[in-house]
């Protein structure tokens, strides 16, 4: 099971509630969810060059800083700049049932994309019930 904190969400929720827009952009909005015995993380990255993406797990927290510069140069006059700059970062808090040891990324047309595989021990087995019934000798 994957989990997500993040300490101002029930903030920003009452205050796009009362007010009726959102109080801060994500810088890294994600979806995540489950396909057979493997969880699925994706982040957008727009704009992100690759060797500024930074992964790292640390006792079942994964953290994916990654870093955008601005386009524009240092002599350029700036009209309008709405896009988000510099260093982001998120932590997504892995549940024991997730192998933090084999996950996999890739990036592509600004996608992040995560792939965490449920541990084997994790995963759900049968357990054969053994009745009195096989017990009984057969005498011949």
């Amino acid at each position: 099971m994957l989990m997500r904190t993040d300490p101002f969400r029930e903030l920003d929720r009452l205050t796009q509630r009362v007010f009726g827009t959102a109080a801060r952009p994500v810088a890294m909005p994600m979806d995540a969810f489950r396909d057979g015995d493997t969880f699925y993380v994706e982040l957008d990255l727009p704009g992100v060059s690759p060797d500024s993406i930074d992964l790292d797990v640390e006792r079942n927290v994964l953290t994916v800083k990654a870093e955008r510069r601005p386009s524009a140069g240092e002599n350029s006059e700036v009209v309008l700049a709405e896009r988000p700059t510099g260093s982001f970062s998120r932590q997504l808090f892995l549940g024991e049932t997730l192998d933090a040891d084999r996950i996999e990324a890739s990036y592509e047309a600004g996608v992040l994309r995560l792939r965490i595989p449920v541990a084997e021990e994790a995963e759900p087995r049968r357990i054969a019930v053994a009745s009195g019934d096989t017990r009984k000798q057969i005498n011949s």
